[in-house]
């Protein structure tokens, strides 16, 4: 696999870190990766799934939201609207410089954004989720205990897998006012939904009404045993592999040139 940092601008202007993963030889399709949130393009998960699918001619960009890791802004100003955004911003990104996605790839809430997202993206064919939520809601399951300071105070700072994050009243009203039943129903792209029976992060009932909600094409795959954040290598490497079998179906598999 070759790698290459690149940078581009979020929605918002502020220049996001981004990695391009690109298989040895051919260059057969263009997917985008989506992370989890207060994540990043380096977790395990992310690197992981993006280097299986250069093993099948995939080359994946894969990119911190604003306010994560190496990108530019304030995570406290984001919420799911911007990762929307800036998902759009990337898709126009990798459109200009190299060629447009045809699949899309998140993990977790990152799920959720590209199911949201797909429709802003015309040319993706295909779209896979990982562990996702149903709703984009369920993320404040994570610093629950904090909802009430925030909704009186505007504002508190919470941990997030061990990392101190601030989160802000207007992230939780965008939340709730997203309605990502509806953007399922309209997909209208291939859609592949993975989960773990197990996930005690995201409830694999969440899977179950996702994939009730889409239409056909859809398929579903357990990931059996897998945590949430796959930390275990082989469960990436699986992952990989399946999309990638999954999608060829979907995708045009022929030279992507930029």
């Amino acid at each position: 696999m070759a790698g290459e940092a690149v940078h581009f601008k979020g929605a918002d202007g502020q220049l996001l870190a981004a990695r391009l993963d690109a298989p040895e030889g051919l260059v057969k399709a263009y997917a985008l990766f989506a992370h989890c949130f207060s994540c990043g393009k380096d977790v395990f998960a992310a690197a992981r799934i993006a280097q299986g699918l250069t093993r099948h001619g995939i080359a994946v960009l894969r990119f911190d939201f604003t306010g994560i890791g190496a990108s530019e802004g304030e995570f406290a100003n984001t919420n799911f609207s911007s990762n929307l955004s800036d998902l759009v911003a990337a898709a126009d990104f990798l459109r200009s410089e190299y060629a447009a996605p045809q699949l899309l790839v998140g993990h977790s809430l990152g799920g959720a954004a590209v199911l949201a997202a797909a429709s802003s993206m015309p040319e993706v064919k295909a779209v896979a989720t990982v562990a996702a939520p149903s709703d984009p809601h369920h993320v404040t399951g994570m610093f629950r205990e904090h909802i009430d300071a925030i909704t009186t105070h505007g504002v508190a700072h919470v941990q997030l897998a061990g990392r101190p994050f601030t989160i802000k009243r207007q992230f939780l009203e965008d939340v709730a006012e997203q309605r990502l039943e509806q953007k399922i129903r309209d997909l209208g792209r291939a859609l592949l939904v993975m989960h773990s029976p197990s996930d005690d992060t995201v409830a694999v009932a969440n899977a179950e009404q996702i994939f009730q909600a889409a239409r056909h094409p859809k398929s579903f795959v357990s990931l059996d045993d897998a945590d949430h954040l796959l930390r275990r290598r082989q469960d990436a490497v699986y992952i990989a592999d399946v999309i990638a079998a999954w999608a060829s179906r979907y995708l045009d598999l022929g030279r992507a040139e930029p």
